[in-house]
Order: structure tokens, then C-alpha cells, then sequence
């Protein structure tokens, strides 16, 4: 490994150096005990530092500018109580698989394991939920554990690394060492899948009557959005893009069938379970895809490209495995397939007559409530129809968050950020916060809950504090609403603890203003369109907007947890009927 000039310094300036040499702008934090020797070098450094008032704020804040950026978020606290904030947003991002690196103080080296103050084996308790992790406990390490972070952050499956860096290695003096080059013995992942797997993959689409291209997050990862659309357009084949997909192939293109899953559209869940073929591009066949496993696209053969071999067969069986980077076998699989098409291009014009029937037959669409209260759906399509396609929409978890990934058309990738694989209320603000400082002339909405939006909005602060002028729709339905449907739906209408009562407590519009941010309010149809305006014209301090709406909506259609998606019902107590030649 090359390594560059030495200079003399301390472990806390070779830390923060060694940031500026990985390329980092900004990074999220708040500073503690065992970290505060790096706080006195990034006082001087380049790099922005945002003084976030949660941990969990600075680690979503990291997630939300890397999924918004592609590049990888840092975000930083202290030991203890500060790095064990940042579990979850550290689980969060290896979920869906976020560039992050985490970077947190550790009580002094020969303190470790004495249970000091403010000691917790952070290393130990985020390992299962990391990419990797390091402990340093000596200074001249400290350089080259950054180097090797950022590098085992972003390549590959890119996914969230822990940096652990004991007090005495950042105050002791070291030489700086930044290496040139990295090299990590059993670390090499594999870019370009095999060049007969490619062709075995050709032949088998070749072959194939009723195929479907099954999209994944990893499409939008590997930037692979471009070379999809002309796969896409080749194959003729139907599309669907899952929850974290969304955005990767354009809503308004005519294969697109929408988003598969437990609340997918009719055509994308049926599509897969009736095909005969899934091409399945940097997804990992999620329960929430699959439903009932044992019961999934059991007439499909499976052609599987991810660039993580532990997803291969992990959930299901491929037929053929294609492990590389998604770019780079969707570059390779294109001429492949062309040169097979020549010898045989399969008629599929039945089964797109057939999966085309089926949207529309089944579109997505919602009722307006005869009480005259406000639509959640109505709100949510709204603020996508006016901010438009460029924009960034950041969802909490939850009904709105199902609603925003069905009712908002997207066109880009990486206009759609959500918790996908964990599933973390109060992700949407934080992220929001991330977005907005990695694109800051970008529009970035965050569509929240009022039960998420209670759980990090003070993060607002710190937005109004560093002129980060996010916007917030909180989709008040004064409920925990998911959990709310499923009690409707599965435990007799008992609401056992989700009347969160956040129509009159907290006053949202006041908390807004007391945070330094704008406080709208909207509880009539009439004025939405109006109330959205106000907050697009508003661009130089955060806005919210508590939108007071019915709260018996549900999310349609749905596919009941552990139940096959056969069973998808488009409304309470209506199934989808398939004609006897459909089955």
C-alpha cells in the first residue's frame, strides 16, 4: 500500500484530516466527553459540522444525504449514552443498504472494559447491524481505519461502518498516514457477473411467455436507472419497482406496473405471482414483497443479479445467478440478449394484454370522505402533483408513507427517500435535514405522521438554526394509523393505545413557530392546494403544515402479513375476482 508524506500531529487532527481527505463536506454530530478532542480540530476544519440536538437526528441526517447524494453520510457522537443513540439509524442504513460511516469516541484504551463512566461496548452491540466496525486504540491507526471505512462504506453493497476511537488515541500524537490505495485481504468485491451466467440469463428470457423485470433499491445504488430503461424497452417486459426502488424506472412509463408488495398495486403483485419469469435486478425477494414465501411466483423461474452473493438463494432459489455490479451486468446482458433475440424473439403480446388488463382494472385510487374531512390521499397527491418530479419526498413510516410511495409519481431516482427495511418512525425530519444540506436547491418535502413526526421534530432547530428550509406535511390523523388499521382489520376494531390525541396536544403550527420555523395549518379540502402554495413560497426557513385529516382511511390494496399475495384485496372485504382462464 502507498502511503503519503508523514506529518506529526494528534490522533484528533489526524482524524479530521483524514475526513477531508475521504472527501467529506459535512457531517452531522454532537460533541461529548470522550469525542471532544476531535471537536477542537473540526473547529478549524473545512468541513461543515451540523450541531444536531439528537443523535438519532445526526445518524438519519447522514442516511437522508446519502440516499439524496449517493455519496456516504457521516455522522458522529461520543461514547455511551451518544453512540448508542446512533443504533438505530446505524441499523436503518445497513437495511437499505446506505453509505454511512458512524464515527464515535470511546472512553481511553486502558479504561475499556472497566465499565468507566459513559462506556458501552459500541463496537460489540452494532456489530450484527454494520457493515464492519473498527476499534482504534492507537493513534497511528486512526488515519488508515477512516480510509478503509469510507472505502468498506461505499463499495460493494454499500452499507453503514462504525469507526470506535478510544480518548487517549485522539489526544496522543501520531504521525499522518493517509493511505493511496486500499487493499483489504478477503474484501474484493466482485463487479462484473460471469460472462456464461450472462448468456444463460439471455437465453432464459429468450425463452420466456410472461417475464417481469422485479426492481429493487439496488438499481438505484449501482445508478443503474438508465441501463434498466433500455433493458426495459428491449425485453418489452412488464416493470415493477419496489418501496425502495421507487424512482428507478419512470411512473409514467407504459411497462411500468407500480410497486409489488403488502400494499403494491393489483397488476404488480399479480404480475409476479402469474409470471414465468422474474429478471430480478438488485432486489432480495423481502417478506414484504413475497408474502407468504412457500406461496411466491411459484411457476417462475428466477434470474437474480445483485452484486451481494448472501442474497443469492437466500429467500429463493435463482435459476440463474448473476453477482456484479447491477450497471455493469445490465451493460453486459443487453447486447447478450440482443444476439439471442435474433435467434428467437418470444411473443409475449398475450401476457402484456394480460398484466396492462390488470391496471387497469385495478388502478390505484382512494374515496373522498362523506364527512366532509380532509383526504390524507387527496394531500399526498397533491403535494407531488404540485412540487413536481424534481423534487425530493422524504416519508416516515406508516400509512402516509404507503400512501406517498403510491399517490406521488416518480419520474427520478433518488427523489424518494424512505425507512424501507427497518421500518424506523421518525426517520422522515432528520433525512429531510440530509437531503436538503447535500441538494440545497432542491425542494425537499418531508411527508410525515403525527405519531413519527413526535419522535424527532426536534431536529426542526437544528434545521432553522443552519438555514436548512425543508418542508414538513404532517398527515394528522391523530392516531398511530397503521397500527390503528391493522387493530380494524384484525383485532376487532379494539384501539388499544394508538389514539395519540394530537389534535389538540401538541398544537403543531405553535411548536413550528416556537422551533424557528413556519406554522401552517389546513383542515379543509378546499384550502390544500392553497396551503401548499404558501409553503412552496416560503424557502428561507422550515415550514410545517399540520393537515388535519380523516382517520379511519386505510391503505389499499393489502396483502395481510404471512398470507400468499393471491390473497391481495383491493378494499376491506373485496378480492380482486380472476377469471377462471387467469388463475
Amino acid at each position: 500500500m502507498n502511503m503519503s508524506e508523514s506529518t506529526k500531529m494528534t490522533g484528533a487532527s489526524a482524524l479530521v484530516k483524514a475526513l477531508e481527505a475521504s472527501g467529506v463536506d459535512v457531517m452531522f454530530g454532537i460533541p461529548g466527553g470522550a469525542i471532544l478532542p476531535a471537536y477542537d480540530p473540526i473547529f478549524d476544519s473545512k468541513i461543515r459540522h451540523i450541531l444536531v440536538r439528537h443523535e438519532q437526528g445526526a445518524g438519519h441526517a447522514a442516511t437522508g444525504y446519502a440516499q439524496a447524494t449517493g455519496r456516504t453520510g457521516v455522522c458522529i457522537a461520543t461514547s455511551g449514552p451518544g453512540a448508542t443513540n446512533l443504533v438505530t439509524p446505524l441499523a436503518d442504513a445497513q437495511m437499505d443498504s446506505v453509505p454511512m460511516v458512524a464515527i464515535t469516541g470511546q472512553v481511553a484504551s486502558g479504561a475499556i472494559g472497566t465499565d468507566a463512566f459513559q462506556e458501552a461496548d459500541i463496537r460489540g452491540i452494532t456489530m450484527p447491524i454494520t457493515k464492519h466496525s473498527f476499534l482504534v486504540t492507537k493513534p497511528e491507526d486512526i488515519a488508515r481505519s477512516i480510509a478503509e471505512a469510507f472505502h468498506i462504506a461505499s463499495t460493494g453493497r454499500p452499507g453503514a461502518v462504525l469507526v470506535d476511537i478510544a480518548k487517549d488515541a485522539l489526544q496522543m500524537q501520531t504521525e499522518f498516514n493517509f493511505p493511496k490505495s486500499i487493499e483489504l485481504g478477503g474484501y474484493s468485491p466482485k463487479l462484473e457477473a460471469a460472462p456464461e451466467a450472462i448468456r444463460d440469463a439471455a437465453a432464459l428470457i429468450a425463452q420466456s411467455k410472461a417475464p417481469v423485470l422485479y426492481v429493487g433499491g439496488g438499481a438505484i445504488k449501482a445508478e443503474a436507472h438508465k441501463e434498466l430503461l433500455k433493458l426495459a424497452e428491449l425485453t418489452g417486459a412488464p416493470v415493477v419497482t419496489t418501496l425502495m426502488a421507487r424512482g428507478a424506472f419512470p411512473d409514467s412509463h407504459p411497462q411500468h406496473l407500480g410497486m409489488p408488495g403488502m400494499h403494491g398495486t393489483v397488476a404488480a403483485v399479480t404480475a409476479l405471482q402469474k409470471a414465468d419469469l422474474l429478471i430480478t435486478l438488485g432486489a432480495r425477494f423481502d417478506d414484504r414483497v413475497t408474502g407468504k414465501l412457500s406461496t411466491f411466483a411459484q411457476n417462475a423461474k428466477i434470474i437474480h443479479a445483485d452484486i451481494d452473493p448472501a442474497e443469492i438463494g437466500k429467500n429463493r432459489r435463482a435459476d440463474v445467478a448473476l453477482v456484479g455490479d447491477l450497471k455493469l451486468t445490465i451493460d453486459a446482458l443487453i447486447p447478450a440478449l440482443k444476439s439471442e433475440f435474433k435467434k428467437n424473439q418470444p411473443d409475449i403480446s398475450a401476457w402484456l394484454e394480460q398484466a396492462y388488463g390488470w391496471r387497469t382494472r385495478f388502478p390505484l385510487g382512494y374515496d373522498h370522505p362523506t364527512d366532509g374531512s380532509v383526504s390524507p390521499q387527496y394531500v399526498i397527491e397533491r403535494i407531488g402533483k404540485m412540487s413536481g418530479p424534481d423534487a425530493i419526498y422524504v416519508a416516515g413510516v406508516g400509512q402516509h408513507q404507503m400512501w406517498a410511495s403510491q399517490f406521488i409519481s416518480y419520474e427520478k431516482p433518488r427523489t424518494w427517500l424512505n425507512s424501507g427495511g427497518l421500518g424506523t418512525m421518525g426517520y422522515a425530519v432528520p433525512a429531510a435535514m440530509g437531503a436538503k444540506v447535500g441538494l440545497p436547491d432542491t425542494t425537499v418535502w418531508a411527508i410525515d405522521g403525527d405519531g413519527c413526526f413526535q419522535m424527532t421534530n426536534q431536529e426542526l432547530v437544528t434545521c432553522a438554526l443552519n438555514n436548512i428550509p425543508i418542508k414538513v406535511a404532517i398527515i394528522n390523523n391523530e392516531s398511530l394509523g397503521m397500527v390503528r388499521q391493522w387493530q380494524t382489520l384484525f383485532y376487532n376494531e379494539r384501539y388499544s393505545n394508538t389514539e395519540l390525541h394530537s389534535k389538540r396536544i401538541p398544537d403543531f403550527a405553535k411548536l413550528a413557530d416556537a422551533m424557528g420555523c413556519v406554522g401552517l395549518t389546513c383542515d379543509s379540502t378546499g384550502d390544500v392546494d392553497k396551503i401548499i402554495a404558501q409553503a412552496m413560497e416560503i424557502n428561507d426557513r422550515p415550514v410545517v403544515v399540520d393537515f388535519s385529516v380523516h382517520r379511519d382511511a386505510m391503505v389499499w390494496p393489502m396483502v395481510a402479513a404471512g398470507t400468499s399475495n393471491d390473497a391481495i384485496v383491493n378494499a376491506r372485504s373485496l378480492a380482486p375476482i380472476w377469471d377462471s382462464q387467469e388463475l
